[in-house]
């Protein structure tokens, strides 16, 4: 017989799983997880870092390359995993002439790759329906590989790592508060046609976490004034929460509720880093302004 407390565990996790349509319980295990092949990869041997964000650029480019054709459009799913790869060695050794060469070189091997296939018989199609398959693998390239580039480019700095650590450790405390005020005191809508479980109040604690942790990261992580870690706050609510939106945008459009449903309790990979892609822009601006 389960006791009183194992009840009350079940019956309050399972009334969190429907308010927010996620097992807590495997998300959290999974976010442990990845957030520990991050934290080794960086701090430990920095070059590892290319190994992680080659990962997972690799899965989140496929992935959304299935979900494109699934929703009709014709987007090579070989040549867009490569070319997504290829845009971070490029930019981590070669820095920013490496990753818009790479980025550019990419777009151009996914659209001369679509319309090789032409010749196929399974690869005909109209000539609008091809510019709409070549421009869905640009935007393949663009959204994913050449915004974690940004990522790339940070932590290949001298001390770049620990500003990617900490800008990631603000998204984190950005979806942390949102969830937990969300799920506690959640009732106005922000984007209802959107991403409907989103709300104001969500939104309130989302800010109140990130610059709370901006402030302590700056002070005894970046060793920065307080200051900076509150426009680091501000930026990555900023930029987080419309991360997460457009990609809420991206899958209404496509019509489906995850990205994939390869990591448990989250959805896909790129479920997963749509409030980094983004925020991994703006946190290496504000490296180039403030260090």
């Amino acid at each position: 017989m389960p006791s009183d407390f194992e009840t009350q565990f079940r019956e309050a996790n399972a009334k969190i799983n429907a308010r927010t349509g996620r097992p807590l319980i495997r998300a959290i295990l999974v976010g442990l997880a990845l957030g520990a092949a991050l934290v080794v990869s960086l701090v430990f041997i920095k070059a590892l870092f290319m190994v992680f964000a080659g990962a997972l650029v690799a899965f989140t480019a496929y992935e959304l390359a299935s979900a494109l054709r699934f929703a009709g459009r014709d987007v090579p799913r070989l040549p867009t995993v490569l070319a997504t790869i290829a845009v971070v060695p490029a930019a981590f050794f070669f820095g920013a002439a490496g990753h818009w060469i790479a980025t550019f070189i990419g777009i151009a091997l996914i659209s001369v790759w679509r319309l090789a296939e032409l010749v196929l018989p399974r690869g005909r199609t109209t000539p609008v329906g091809v510019l709409f398959d070549v421009g869905a693998g640009a935007f393949i390239m663009i959204y994913v590989a050449f915004m974690t580039g940004f990522v790339v480019l940070l932590t290949a700095q001298d001390g770049g790592q620990w500003w990617t650590l900490a800008f990631l450790i603000v998204v984190v405390a950005v979806d942390t508060g949102a969830y937990a005020t969300g799920v506690a005191f959640g009732r106005h809508p922000m984007a209802p046609r959107i991403s409907p479980k989103k709300t104001w109040e969500g939104f309130a604690g989302s800010v109140v976490a990130a610059i709370i942790a901006g402030v302590l990261l700056a002070l005894f992580m970046l060793q920065q004034p307080w200051w900076v870690g509150a426009i680091l706050g501000v930026t990555m609510v900023s930029t987080a929460t419309t991360g997460d939106l457009a990609e809420s945008l991206i899958k209404r459009d496509l019509g489906i509720k995850d990205i994939s449903t390869w990591l448990p309790g989250h959805g896909g990979f790129l479920d997963r880093v749509d409030s980094s892609l983004l925020s991994g822009a703006a946190a290496y601006a504000l490296f180039l302004i403030f260090v």
